[in-house]
């Protein structure tokens, strides 16, 4: 598949959580918008649960759930299964997955396919049943020389990361020491964010040094990072940086929790793009931003789009004023269920003409505010 082709084009979730039927198309930006416990949250829970369902831990997940009623849209006597389609152009991951007495979650349905179920094509589908962990390992095993197209499916959804950088509190694993070799890639609490920035500072200098100066558009006092092996063990690292025009180096814990925030939202959209996953997904990025920080961390998440899908959820008025109407997805809850919109750029010109898309939000007039 071309890049283009990599990106997930339509997603359709039913049966997950608040989420009681979803269809919605997606573009290379999208920009989740609503209330509180209007299901923002459990739409990008969504991709997480999905990476443990192709993990093989989807039992784990639902016994540290609480089973399939927490799962379920209002549990089992209500939805008595969870659909999903994930389509790439022509190309679709279609899971259906049901509770069992013993409270876990068997698989109905598993099928990768291209184009059309009733295709003639020799490598049109596979599909398996009856299990309790995905089977999509076979897929991707039946073809050794990889020219089945399906491979490529699953491929792409692996190469999804979703990011949460809401604990930055004195026991968060950033602030941690960790293994420097832990840096394939940037994990989703930035819990190897030293050893990661270590990495691409020793080969990657170009990225590393628009990095730093993003940082320094946010925070002028910030200097440099100070990455070194820790002294007392070769194979660890923390992380520690340095003020402009000092040598003292400093701990993560002496960052404030915006800074350190908006140093690993510019680490994850900034990175070399040979470590870019294929779609960056992001859970209220503004959080403990400054209005300017929030402006600078809107220009990355745009810049970023160009070359990768970015699904984003905010409560922030000014982040959403950075962005296009047809980059909005709304979200409301009524009688229960959450409902995901995309909303016709055309029908607001004549709005955005004398009111910001922010305004229009705060107003009602676009919907995702709270409702009665």
């Amino acid at each position: 598949m071309t890049h283009a082709n990599k990106q997930l084009t339509h997603l359709i979730i039913q049966g997950y959580k608040s989420i009681d039927d979803c269809q919605l198309s997606l573009t290379n930006l999208n920009v989740l918008i609503g209330a509180n416990g209007a299901g923002k949250s459990n739409f990008i829970g969504f991709f997480r649960f999905l990476s443990n369902v192709l993990d093989k831990q989807l039992q784990l997940l639902v016994g540290k759930s609480g089973g399939p009623d927490a799962i379920l849209h209002f549990g089992r006597k209500q939805t008595e299964q969870l659909n999903a389609k994930m389509t790439f152009d022509q190309k679709h991951y279609q899971i259906t997955l049901e509770p069992t007495a013993d409270n876990r979650m068997v698989f109905r349905r598993e099928t990768v396919y291209l184009g059309h179920l009733d295709s003639s094509n020799k490598y049109n589908s596979v599909e398996s049943q009856g299990y309790f962990e995905s089977q999509v390992d076979l897929y991707e095993s039946n073809d050794p020389d990889n020219l089945n197209p399906l491979n490529e499916v699953i491929k792409a959804i692996r190469h999804w990361q979703v990011y949460h950088f809401h604990d930055t509190s004195d026991s968060a694993k950033v602030k941690q020491i960790h293994r420097i070799n832990d840096n394939a890639f940037l994990r989703h609490d930035g819990a190897n964010l030293a050893a990661f920035l270590y990495r691409i500072q020793k080969h990657h200098d170009k990225d590393y040094q628009r990095i730093v100066k993003t940082i320094q558009m946010v925070s002028p006092y910030f200097g440099d990072f100070h990455l070194r092996p820790t002294l007392n063990n070769s194979d660890s690292i923390e992380l520690e940086w340095t003020e402009r025009g000092q040598d003292f180096p400093f701990k993560a814990s002496d960052l404030s929790d915006g800074t350190l925030r908006f140093i690993m939202l510019t680490t994850v959209l900034l990175q070399p793009q040979q470590f870019m996953p294929l779609a960056i997904i992001i859970d209220e990025p503004e959080l403990g931003l400054h209005p300017y920080a929030i402006n600078i961390l809107a220009a990355l998440i745009s810049s970023a789009s160009h070359q990768q899908q970015l699904i984003v959820s905010t409560q922030s008025v000014e982040l959403v004023n950075e962005f296009d109407v047809a980059d909005l997805v709304v979200v409301d809850k009524k009688q229960g269920a959450s409902t995901f919109t995309r909303l016709d750029e055309q029908a607001y010109d004549q709005w955005l003409e004398d009111y910001s898309l922010g305004e229009l939000w705060q107003k009602n007039i676009i919907g995702g505010r709270p409702q009665a």
